[in-house]
């Protein structure tokens, strides 16, 4: 169900942008993230960092797309979630006792498996060279694509190329822990 929830915004993004264009679009992207929010609250008695992150960049982007009537700066907003997703990342390596990699994919590994830091820190480190590339891949498409186009490699692409890599990293750590359980 919250995966369900994570995906909404920008399901209803998408249903938005078809209807009515960019800026109606963008208003009901604003109003979805704020409601994402008040469901985690009520939910969880908490907010995911993510989300909010994710609002507050919405709400920076949106701002002045609505303003200016300029849906460039609603474009970088994906681009920024990305490099900051990286910038965390990457400080995970020296702050905290696992790095984020770590925290978000060793709950999908056998119960009581344990891999070696070096395995750990490889696999955190393709997610920060994965989420700059994605961000740099956003920018391509926003500057040289059509805004369609944009919009549904937004919705579709950046949302199939993270779950793909997911599902990469855990297949990935999954073979190191066999070699670890044998080994």
């Amino acid at each position: 169900m919250q995966n369900l929830l994570n995906f909404l915004p920008l399901a209803v993004f998408l249903i938005a942008y078809k209807l009515r264009g960019i800026y109606f679009a963008t208003q009901v992207l604003m109003i979805s993230m704020v409601l994402l929010v008040i469901i985690d609250y009520l939910w969880h008695r908490r907010v995911s960092r993510m989300h909010l992150l994710s609002t507050a960049l919405v709400f920076l982007f949106g701002i002045p797309t609505l303003l200016l009537r300029d849906p460039m700066f609603l474009k970088w907003k994906p681009t920024i979630f990305m490099w900051l997703v990286a910038l965390a990342h990457l400080g995970s390596q020296w702050i905290g006792r696992e790095s984020l990699a770590q925290r978000m994919l060793q709950p999908s590994l056998p119960e009581g498996t344990t891999l070696p830091r070096t395995v750990w820190v490889r696999a955190n480190l393709a997610w920060v060279l994965f989420y700059l590339l994605l961000g740099a891949a956003n920018l391509w498409v926003a500057f040289n694509a059509s805004e369609s186009s944009w919009v549904n490699f937004k919705v579709f692409g950046l949302t199939l190329a993270l779950m793909a890599f997911a599902v990469g990293q855990a297949w990935w750590l999954s073979s190191r822990t066999s070699r670890v359980v044998q080994g």
